[in-house]
């Protein structure tokens, strides 16, 4: 298969192919390879590539088969490195596959790399000094997001057409939107991070993948969600596949809209734009969408601040396991300013802190579900502006301690943050591009615990109402940019209407 015609498929389709005869393993994986030789160099996003997974891809499984790439963090895959984007654990492998690495090879999906994430993706750009920034295949000049801005930009680009990602404050959100894709953020408990973590960040961090279609990522998620014994959360299964989601009519829903975000950091006018023209699209389609009011039960400093104390002193325990088990310092020749800053402010947040913190998670999760109470989704931008120029974060990262680091981040990412305190799904769609210089622009849709199956309905009625796929990134594998807004084949196929509720 050549490159030009594999990234014209998804990985349903790809999957399709394979089990059909028409094309075999070993091509799409060749092909795959040389995609990302093709534009890797000018988006730096594969940190490493190998010849092949231990196997074929297991014949019969859904998505056998499919190209993938995971993430330098948050997947271990026996006998491959996985260094978190840092020079403290650089050079760190393996030692055995994670319960999502197992659960990824059973899905059939051919892991042949790792993607760039920001140092212990502690920040939401990707521009680590262990390998260099990651580039956004639409404008090189600016950040592909983070922290899983690896496998935003080489899913964008072609590559790969689903990859897998963190998400703790936005970390697949982000990317997601600054790249032009789709990304959803599970329910907390739905994907198991055993057995070497129970949770991560105090459970505000999630597994999951970004996709080109909104049925890849349904796939991705029936294949890795459910709980491994010993884990911490548990979210019910849904009554049917996520798969079967996509296809099926939401019903009509009761949205509400936060143009604002919460800290107060206004929403620039080319996402506004976005976001009245997806509310229009919402009424077009039957939905009842009204202006929401959602309270986080907390002031934005105390969300600020008990934030902070949650991820640093994480942070701090994970930097002192790893600077313990590879003999190395804790300076700034192993860690970055924002990392270094964020790990000495960890190390003073005491007992009583930590457990106020938590008390805040708890209170944001409350006022959050009173709001699910009323609306069947929430809907805001996933970003307040445009996707940022490479090094815009760099001047607070030289200069600000672990809480200033963390209110900059929130302040420049509002709007996705309470719903990994919540615990609650939320997904970034790719609705809208800015007029003047055709970057992407993401819309997020929230819903309550457990309700993945509600947004999954409402992105398939959306990727079939809007499509997304006939735009493509300066830098794609493909070679040349389609013409037309085609689907991609058989993606946004819908039976009868019926009620969601």
């Amino acid at each position: 298969m050549r490159v030009a015609e594999y990234v014209h498929h998804d990985a349903v389709g790809l999957a399709k192919l394979v089990a059909d005869g028409e094309v075999t393993v070993a091509e799409l994986r060749t092909a795959a390879l040389e995609a990302a030789q093709a534009v890797n160099p000018r988006i730096n996003a594969i940190v490493e590539t190998w010849p092949a997974d231990d196997g074929p891809g297991l014949a019969g499984a859904p998505l056998a088969g499919v190209p993938f790439l995971i993430k330098d963090i948050g997947a271990a895959m026996a006998g491959r490195r996985t260094e978190l984007g840092s020079r403290l654990a650089a050079g760190n492998v393996a030692r055995a596959d994670s319960a999502l690495m197992r659960r990824v090879r059973r899905a059939g999906l051919v892991t042949f790399g790792r993607t760039a994430t920001s140092e212990m993706a502690y920040s939401i750009t990707t521009e680590p000094v262990l390998y260099g920034a990651t580039r956004n295949p639409w404008d090189p000049e600016r950040s592909a997001g983070g922290s899983s801005g690896g496998a935003g930009a080489a899913v964008a680009a072609g590559v790969v057409p689903l990859a897998h990602g963190t998400d703790a404050a936005g970390s697949l959100r982000v990317p997601a939107a600054y790249n032009g894709l789709f990304g959803l953020k599970s329910t907390r408990g739905r994907v198991s991070l055993g057995p070497d973590f129970d949770e991560l960040f105090s459970g505000l961090a999630v597994a999951g993948g970004v996709s080109r279609t909104v049925r890849d990522s349904a796939a991705l998620l029936d294949q890795i969600s459910g709980p491994e014994p010993g884990d911490p959360y548990f979210a019910q299964q849904p009554s049917r596949p996520y798969a079967e989601e996509v296809t099926r009519h939401p019903g009509r829903l009761r949205i509400g809209v936060l143009a604002q975000a919460w800290g107060g950091r206004r929403t620039t006018a080319p996402v506004a734009d976005a976001l009245s023209r997806t509310v229009a699209l919402l009424e077009s389609l039957g939905h009842r969408v009204e202006e929401a009011e959602a309270g986080l039960g907390v002031g934005w400093e105390e969300y600020v601040l008990a934030n902070a104390r949650l991820f640093t002193a994480n942070l701090a325990a994970t930097v002192d396991e790893l600077a313990a088990a590879f003999g190395r310092p804790v300076d700034s020749s192993t860690l970055e300013p924002a990392t270094l800053a964020g790990y000495h402010y960890g190390q003073r947040v005491g007992g009583a802190q930590f457990v106020a913190a938590l008390a805040v998670r708890n209170r944001v999760s409350r006022s959050l579900a009173r709001s699910f109470g009323t609306y069947d989704i929430l809907l805001t931008p996933t970003v307040p502006e445009l996707p940022v120029a490479l090094g815009a974060y760099a001047e607070s990262a030289r200069t600000l301690d672990g809480l200033g680091w963390i209110g900059t981040v929130f302040d420049r990412a509002p709007f996705t943050m309470p719903f990994n305190m919540a615990g609650t799904p939320a997904m970034s769609v790719p609705l809208a591009a800015d007029a003047e210089t055709g970057l992407p622009i993401g819309m997020q849709f929230a819903a309550g615990h457990g309700l993945e199956s509600r947004l999954f309905r409402l992105a398939g009625q959306l990727e079939q109402a809007s499509p997304w796929s006939g735009r493509v990134p300066a830098v794609w594998a493909g070679g040349h940019r389609p013409l037309s807004g085609a689907p991609w084949p058989g993606a946004g196929e819908r039976v009868a209407d019926e009620p969601s509720r």
